[in-house]
């Protein structure tokens, strides 16, 4: 039980303490699971970051999950999701109740278009970070890069660019395997 309610407060705090969503709390969540809890693996990490981002839901969330089934199976999916869902959930709340009447308040105006940039820095960083951990170098930058410019620039749907790049993998292995005699 005690380990039940350590997870839900760790990922209480990350919910609460997160602005920008899934990909902003990434650090976050890395550096409590990975590095001070040490309840996660990096390589395993980076594995429940990339199922997580395939899975439908919210990024945290979907890593929560995974987080708490490693470690706890459903006993630990439930402590915590609702870990990490709680603080939205409340300050949504909170802020709504609030905020209908100060929308266009130019300070409140103010504050949101300050927080932007950070929510940005928040995201480059588990960007880089898995860079980093996924080995990404000059060599094989330039396939993320092709993927960023079809689906930002030339509006590609990302499901045609997963499908086809699954298709290429394919191949890729096929061919490779046939090359050196191994079918298996």
């Amino acid at each position: 039980m005690k380990l039940l309610f350590e997870m839900f407060v760790s990922f209480f705090k990350i919910g609460a303490f997160t602005i920008g969503g899934g990909y902003a709390m990434l650090p976050l969540i890395q550096r409590e699971v990975v590095n001070r809890k040490k309840w996660i693996k990096e390589e395993d990490f980076l594995d429940m970051v990339v199922v997580a981002q395939s899975a439908p839901g919210p990024l945290a969330v979907n890593i929560s999950v995974f987080t708490g089934y490693k470690m706890m199976g459903i006993p630990g999916i439930i402590f915590t999701v609702l870990g990490a869902t709680l603080p939205s959930f409340i300050i949504i709340i909170l802020v709504a109740s609030v905020f209908i009447g100060i929308e266009s308040n130019p300070i409140v105006e103010r504050i949101f278009k300050g927080i932007r940039p950070a929510v940005v820095a928040l995201i480059a960083v588990p960007v880089i970070n898995l860079s980093k951990a996924a080995k990404v170098n000059r060599k094989n930058f330039l396939l993320p890069a092709a993927v960023a410019v079809l689906v930002a620039f030339l509006k590609v749907s990302p499901v045609y660019v997963i499908l086809s790049l699954m298709v290429i993998g394919v191949a890729a292995v096929v061919i490779r395997r046939r090359k050196n005699g191994s079918l298996d």
